[in-house]
Order: structure tokens, then sequence, then C-alpha cells
């Protein structure tokens, strides 16, 4: 039987189509989240063993130093990469930061990647950290715009900011009120900031 159009201009197939590579899409995400939701979770538990040899007594003062950098020799030759000095320290900090004990809402997210959280901890004050991880979560924001968001000390400036109202449109995001609070504002700036957005 031989079509008399062709089956890529029929309406019908160009739904089916559309439907599939829609699904395909989908799941393709939901793939690396999950991926990435167990690389997290696997990087704190990782950053918890060396945290706990540590704490037990078990490094002595004479190679503590080399620790991190024997690891990642170490690791390296067994797994490959990832194991690199510094991935080894950001893992350590990244149970640091979200160690047991912690509010839930201060555990690692599981919508921001490795590469978002390598940045995050790279900031030393704890509330101008959970304003960026907020926003990069709120936002949506991608590594980069994390970066220049970061560059650009939004936090500071909103922070410092007399015209609480004006930063948050000319920084292109939306400060929620619990961020808001985070960083001082009163209730009148917060309601003039956030009325169309919380």
């Amino acid at each position: 039987m031989e079509l008399s159009t062709p089956l890529s201009s029929d309406d019908g197939y160009r739904l089916l189509l559309q439907q599939i590579s829609d699904t395909y899409t989908q799941g393709q995400g939901r793939a690396v989240q999950a991926v990435n939701v167990q690389l997290i979770e696997t990087y704190w538990q990782v950053g918890r063993h060396i945290v706990e040899f540590e704490q037990a007594g078990q490094v002595r003062a004479e190679y503590g130093k080399a620790l991190i950098q024997t690891l990642s020799r170490d690791l390296g030759l067994r797994h490959g990469k990832g194991f690199g000095r510094t991935n080894l320290v950001y893992m350590r900090l990244l149970y640091l930061r979200y160690s047991s004990g912690m509010p839930i809402s201060q555990k690692p997210s599981d919508q921001l990647s490795w590469s978002h959280y390598v940045e995050l901890l790279k900031i030393d004050d704890p509330l101008e950290s959970g304003f960026y991880e907020q926003q990069a979560r709120t936002e949506r924001w991608s590594v980069p715009e994390l970066k220049r968001q970061m560059a650009a000390s939004l936090f500071l400036r909103l922070a410092a900011s007399q015209d609480k109202a004006g930063i948050p449109s000319s920084a292109g995001s939306t400060v929620c009120r619990s961020t808001a609070r985070t960083i001082g504002w009163t209730s009148s700036s917060i309601t003039a900031s956030c009325a169309a957005s919380c």
C-alpha cells in the first residue's frame, strides 16, 4: 500500500512525534535529576567519612595535612576522575555545611547540581550562602548565572540597599519573603518588594 501523502505531513503523525519527543525529553530530565541527587548524596557521604576519620583522632599531626592529597591519589587510582584534591575538599565542606542536626530545609537540594554547590561552598558567610542557594533554586539559575549574581554581589547590594523594592527587578530575580527577612528587611520593605511575587 502506497501513501498518497508523506507521513511527516500528517497531523496525527506530527502529534505522535511531538508526544514521543516530549516524553523522551521529560524522561531525560528526570534521569539527570536522579543521577544528580545520587551524586550529591554520595559526595556528602564521602565528606562524612573524611570528617569522621579526622574527628576520631585517626589523623596524626605528622600526616594530617596529607590526608586529602593521599586520598585524592589513591581514590583516583581506584576510581578514575572525580577525586581531585579540590573536589575532596568540597565534599568535606558539603558535609560540614549540611551535617546532621540542621533543619531539613538546610539539606542539599535536588534542584541544584554539584557545580552549584561548589560555587556556594566558596562563600564563608552562611546567610549569604543560604541566600544564593535559595535564589538559585527559586529562580532556577544556571551555574553561570549563579556566578554572575555572586560576582555582582547581589546579596550585599540587597542588604545595603535603601531602595529595596528596586533591586530585585533590576537584578532579574524575585526576592521572596524568607530571603528578605534573612537579610534584615523590614516588614514594609518586604511588603513593597514582594507584594506581587510572594
